[in-house]
């Protein structure tokens, strides 16, 4: 019997998550011979545990380290401890890790090896506020950017350069011990500085950068945090910087890895797949919009693309949180699509985050289909006003609909598939 079309979008983004997987991408890009000296593992991230796991259960000789995780993305470890810390929003715990990484490095010689463990949400998970100011100051930081509409790479430049360890600083801390980057992308284009804010690659932005991103957000900032941007004692580490001249970065999983593993789950189920993008961006109520005019095109002409196929696009889409609603710009991307098609038969979408959250919700997105709105609205509904209040979370939970899977271990951004019929 032919598969539904959510079962078949479900199993396109579970190919995308395992394709990202640590224990399947680390390995081949561990360096081939021990150091004259020590192995430190450092490493932030939510993929960052599953990553340590995987250097453990590959590299044959001695080694320790620390790596920052999300709570629950935990993974047990022999010889590299693991600590959990607060994502979105840093916490203490985050604050203590930081301390201890950057404690851990200092000291180390040019025969020792530094092997750094980086994915996406280091940025919240390593945390360590630039002097004068507080972990409160961060949170305040945050909390604002998050609730901004700001790109995450205009989010990472400001944290950047209002940390000290952000932004080249840990790398920088490292010297002159060799240090190998293995990062895991989940921003649109890749940028190593923009994946966890960099804490080791070095940094080409600048604070009048970052005080121009407040500016046209209308970020208020603590202000402490404004005199570190304005007196320029924010800078972060610079490409010319020669602590950092030795450092390797390798990119070992990527969105576009985990596009091309959802396609191939389609093709083998008889669906054209087109990879749309992997580094789209925008409002996501706007994205869905757009999103839904080339569905349709699809559908009623023949164009670009024939019947039946699938459209795939990653990237990170971005809210401006203005209603009461929790946001998720997953299922706001889909709760716009579902009303710009407007019922339109034959097309089904599935929108989820690798990582298994969606904002700050432990949702990881939700599955549409032709029916979506009109269930809805049978169950007392009004889906433009919960669009409006950016309640898409409540909307898909009412409707069973939510894409749930809890911590993936991995993040390689969000997953978008459009299903077209024949």
């Amino acid at each position: 019997m032919k598969e539904t079309p959510s079962v078949l979008l479900r199993r396109m983004f579970d190919a995308a998550v395992a394709s990202a997987q640590p224990a399947l991408c680390v390995p081949p890009h561990l360096p081939t011979a021990p150091p004259r000296g020590r192995l430190l593992v450092i490493g932030a991230g939510k993929a960052s545990a599953a990553m340590a796991r995987a250097v453990e259960d590959h590299w044959p000789g001695p080694l320790e380290g620390l790596v920052v995780t999300r709570y629950g993305y935990s993974v047990p470890c022999d010889r590299i401890e693991i600590v959990e810390a607060a994502h979105p929003v840093p916490d203490q715990a985050g604050l203590a890790a930081a301390k201890r990484m950057l404690d851990l490095v200092r000291g180390l010689g040019p025969e020792d090896l530094v092997l750094s463990l980086i994915s996406g949400g280091g940025s919240s998970l390593l945390v360590s506020p630039a002097e004068g100011l507080s972990l409160a100051d961060k949170q305040a930081v945050n909390s604002a950017l998050l609730r901004s509409g700001a790109t995450i790479t205009e989010m990472n430049c400001l944290r950047r350069h209002l940390s000290s360890i952000k932004g080249g600083r840990l790398a920088a801390a490292c010297h002159p011990a060799r240090v190998v980057n293995l990062l895991i992308s989940d921003v649109p284009g890749d940028h190593p500085i923009d994946i966890a804010s960099g804490p080791t690659v070095a940094d080409p932005t600048t604070c009048a950068d970052a005080l121009e991103i407040v500016s046209r957000y209308g970020i208020t900032l603590p202000e402490a945090a404004r005199r570190l941007l304005e007196s320029g004692e924010g800078e972060s580490v610079k490409p010319d910087d020669p602590r950092l001249q030795g450092v390797e970065t390798i990119l070992v999983a990527a969105p576009q890895m985990a596009l091309e593993a959802g396609a191939e789950v389609a093709r083998e189920a008889c669906y054209a797949a087109h990879i749309l993008g992997d580094a789209i961006e925008g409002e996501a109520r706007e994205v869905g919009t757009v999103m839904a005019g080339l569905a349709r095109q699809v559908a009623r002409r023949g164009q670009p693309f024939e019947r039946p196929c699938v459209l795939l696009s990653g990237g990170e889409a971005t809210v401006t949180v203005r209603g009461r609603g929790r946001g998720g710009r997953n299922v706001e991307f889909l709760l716009s699509l579902a009303l710009a098609l407007d019922g339109m038969p034959n097309v089904h979408a599935l929108s989820a985050d690798t990582d298994g959250v969606d904002g700050a919700a432990e949702v990881a997105g939700a599955i549409i289909g032709p029916d979506t709105l009109a269930r809805a609205r049978d169950l007392g509904l009004a889906p433009r006003a919960v669009l409006q209040d950016q309640d898409a979370h409540s909307f898909f939970e009412a409707l069973d609909d939510q894409v749930i899977c809890g911590p993936t271990l991995t993040n390689v951004n969000d997953f978008r598939a459009i299903l077209i019929e024949d």
